[in-house]
């Protein structure tokens, strides 16, 4: 079984993006890794040649600005990333450049791999996810954070990043997908507020027009964390490759449990995040993917 890993990168030092941590995370699993770096601010791509892994290819690529709609220049950059893995892999690993994989879920993940390498019905496999918010000891528990996503799939020519690269479609469809018996940290939500207000005001611009990012993206020198309905006491433990990232984390963040699912919470969502929690259902969870 070969395995391939692919990300796409872009201004990963000027918005403190975790790409080394991405990548060195699930590297271990992987046979050769495609790195497309695209045209940055920073040296990004310095960064990742860092790396100093023979397994790690980079792809230089532009992005193109006209993309704005839907987030589409995430996608043509992550399929630029997926169609320079070999032709000849079971499996190409996909993660963005903000999020990890545990090395404890190694064996799982390659016993699933392995598993299900030669069932060609089986075209992905999902994630379990959890979104850290606001420090490295808190995460999202409401509905606003999607639960599972696809990040593993067949190294199919026809299998094509989605939208914004949430996902992926396989002839237009969604994939048909096994769970991996593992999750993904999306480490996307901790930053410095000052280096996150930043990325706000960049990364809406992959979606929107100027207009609309000065109309909503609110002025100011640092990210408003406090704008945010619930979150969890994080109770398990970070990868090894992020735990120097974490020492230096410089910024105060508090959360008070209380305030969560408030007046500022419509109620509708809140019945329905506290059917959630008493039953483990979301009702109209939107799913990008189809379980065997």
């Amino acid at each position: 079984m070969k395995v391939g890993g692919f990300t796409i990168a872009r201004n990963a030092v000027k918005f403190s993006y975790p790409v080394v941590e991405s990548i060195t995370s699930i590297l271990p699993l992987c046979d050769e890794f495609v790195v497309a770096v695209g045209d940055s601010e920073d040296d990004t791509l310095g960064l990742i040649r860092s790396i100093g892994s023979p397994k790690i290819k980079v792809l230089r690529t532009t992005w193109d600005p006209s993309l704005r709609e839907g987030g589409r220049v995430l996608a043509v950059e992550t399929d630029k990333a997926f169609d320079a893995l070999s032709p000849d892999l079971d499996w190409a690993f996909y993660l963005q450049a903000d999020e990890l994989v545990h090395e404890r879920d190694h064996p799982a993940l390659r016993a699933s791999m392995e598993r299900w390498a030669g069932d060609p019905k089986v075209e992905g496999l999902l994630f379990d996810y959890l979104h850290f918010y606001g420090s490295y000891d808190h995460v999202g528990d409401s509905r606003q954070w999607y639960r599972r996503e696809v990040r593993l799939v067949r190294r199919d020519p026809s299998i094509r990043s989605y939208k914004d690269a949430q996902g992926f479609r396989k002839d237009g469809r969604k994939l048909w997908v096994r769970p991996a018996g593992a999750k993904v940290l999306h480490y996307g939500w901790v930053k410095p507020p000052e280096v996150q207000q930043a990325k706000q005001r960049s990364f809406n611009k992959f979606w929107h027009d100027d207009g609309w990012v000065e109309r909503n993206v609110a002025p100011g020198e640092a990210f408003d964390y406090s704008k945010i309905d619930s979150l969890a006491k994080f109770q398990g433990t970070h990868p090894q490759v992020m735990l120097p990232l974490i020492a230096q984390k410089n910024w105060t963040f508090s959360f008070d449990p209380t305030q969560g699912l408030g007046r500022k919470v419509p109620l509708r969502r809140r019945s329905l995040q506290w059917l959630e929690r008493v039953s483990g259902w979301r009702p109209f969870e939107y799913q990008n993917y189809r379980l065997l």
